[in-house]
């Protein structure tokens, strides 16, 4: 049995939102410097118009919460108005709740995960 986390509506958005490529990051905002060095890269390629998405993944999820203070850098990922996906299962594990995602952030399970990728020509990833 498949379980998703986007209703339907979503699926079939998600669906026709066909990316040219798709960037998973697994690093937390708090630490480092990769999502600093991931921004120009993606504004690079989106005023090249590439069809550009980007999954949070393991400790990616980690700063992403509107409870606090958001970092520059998640601030300015928010403002790439490109489709940004977090996984929720690293999220449960990681002690955060949905109730505390930016709007322009969707939560995805593993098989809209699997779907993601298997459209996506070009996957990076940045873990």
């Amino acid at each position: 049995m498949r379980i998703y986390l986007l209703d339907i509506k979503e699926r079939e958005k998600k669906m026709s939102e066909k990316l040219d490529m798709v960037y998973l990051f697994g690093f937390s905002s708090n630490t480092g410097t990769h999502l600093e060095k991931l921004i120009p890269i993606l504004k690079t390629q989106k005023i090249k118009n590439s069809k550009i998405g980007i999954v949070l993944i393991h400790d990616g999820v980690i700063g992403i919460t509107t409870k606090g203070r958001i970092s520059k850098q998640v601030e300015d990922l928010l403002d790439l108005n490109i489709p940004l996906f977090v996984m929720a299962p690293d999220l449960k594990a990681r002690g955060i709740t949905l109730d505390y995602i930016s709007e322009k952030i969707r939560p995805i399970g593993y098989d809209d995960l699997i779907d993601i990728l298997d459209m996506t020509p070009k996957i990076i990833s940045w873990m």
